[in-house]
């Protein structure tokens, strides 16, 4: 009797996919192939509406491109197949899906080098504007502390803190995505929020959330760095699904402001949980609320037993496999928590991708693109 509330928004989820996902306004899907080498098959070519604004050069789409809808995640060999459903997600739902641009961040000495992450992102969706830049973890080793799981301990985790160095100037505006969910409506929406009163991202907030777990007795006892949010209502959010603002950003040098907290940690421990606090310390109370419906998180269960969750009420743009637990462990062990199954629908995997792939080696190359060559080392 507990778990029919969890089975009904499942089922409800479920016919909503089945409704809207295939005849998705602007969405023209065509026959995919198998994606052979790459260990997924290849997506559904998605096209766009005739609604949709026209790039002046169709042949060369640019990251400059002011009409393009910047998406960033990171691409690892451990959750390249969570990264590939996400993207898969998006473009199913988007009105306009050959107007997203995505920006993958690889890390420097993961398994599978970087241009084997490209050559499968290529296979996998052969018409996808992207670009995939090189995350030397040299950049934050020095700074990460160690954390209640040790899979937060990872420094891709921390790459969304350098987005604004990262990715080209002209990139004014991106929406960073964890690799763990999925998107259920059309990324324009969320792309299309208004972040009011100079905030430098929006996310949703969660107010009613006990904001002092996060931070440990240390801090909370320190008079002076706890009176950071003196001024402030903090509330939790989740920096798993967020709206950046990349120009106020960049001129508020906000990259260092977080690790400067990061430098503390490292001498006072005022805090468990990885590259989250960090975030709240700088943000939390000075963020654009954006609805609950775009980061329905915490489906992971919690960070030690991966329990399984339930839906918080209302409705769903974007489902997020935060904690311990996803969906493609799950299901593989024939264990899958009920609102597993939502995911597996985007899910493209067919092989076993780092046996395959294991033995490549590194390129020297930094960037690898969907469109044009390029340079970037961080």
């Amino acid at each position: 009797m507990i778990m029919r509330p969890v089975f009904y928004a499942a089922a409800v989820l479920l016919l909503h996919f089945l409704l809207t996902a295939t005849f998705c306004d602007g969405i023209r899907t065509i026959g995919g192939g198998d994606g052979s080498g790459s260990g997924f098959l290849e997506a559904p070519e998605y096209r766009n509406g005739v609604e949709c604004p026209v790039s002046a050069n169709k042949d060369l789409v640019s990251s400059c491109d002011p009409d393009l809808v910047h998406v960033a995640m990171t691409l690892d060999s451990e959750y390249l197949r969570g990264s590939i459903a996400a993207v898969h997600s998006v473009l199913r739902h988007a009105s306009c899906p050959e107007n997203v641009f995505f920006h993958f961040i690889a890390a420097e000495f993961d398994p599978a080098s970087p241009r084997v992450l490209s050559k499968v992102v290529r296979s996998t969706f052969p018409s996808l504007n992207f670009k995939i830049y090189i995350f030397r973890e040299d950049t934050v080793i020095n700074l990460i502390s160690s954390s209640i799981r040790q899979a937060l301990e990872n420094p891709l985790n921390y790459a969304r803190n350098y987005l604004g160095d990262i990715l080209d100037l002209c990139v004014d505006r991106v929406i960073y995505l964890d690799s763990d969910l999925v998107v259920v409506d059309d990324i324009h929406k969320l792309w299309n929020t208004t972040l009011t009163n100079s905030r430098v991202i929006g996310a949703p907030e969660y107010c009613h959330a006990n904001f002092t777990k996060y931070f440990t007795d240390a801090f909370w006892s320190d008079p002076v760095i706890s009176r950071v949010f003196h001024s402030r209502k903090p509330c939790y959010f989740n920096t798993g699904v967020m709206v950046m603002d990349l120009v106020q950003w960049r001129e508020g040098n906000y990259r260092k402001r977080i690790e400067n907290w990061m430098e503390i940690q490292r001498k006072r421990r005022i805090y468990e949980l990885g590259s989250l606090p960090p975030f709240l310390l700088v943000f939390a109370g000075n963020v654009e609320s954006i609805d609950h419906r775009w980061n329905q998180h915490g489906l992971g269960g919690d960070n030690v037993r991966g329990s399984c969750r339930s839906l918080h009420t209302g409705p769903v743009s974007l489902l997020h496999w935060s904690g311990k637990g996803k969906p493609w462990v799950r299901l593989d062990a024939r264990n899958p928590c009920p609102l597993d199954h939502l995911w597996k629908p985007y899910d493209l995997y067919k092989g076993n991708f780092i046996k395959d792939h294991s033995s490549f080696s590194s390129s020297s190359s930094s960037t690898f693109l969907g469109f044009s060559s390029s340079t970037y080392l961080l």
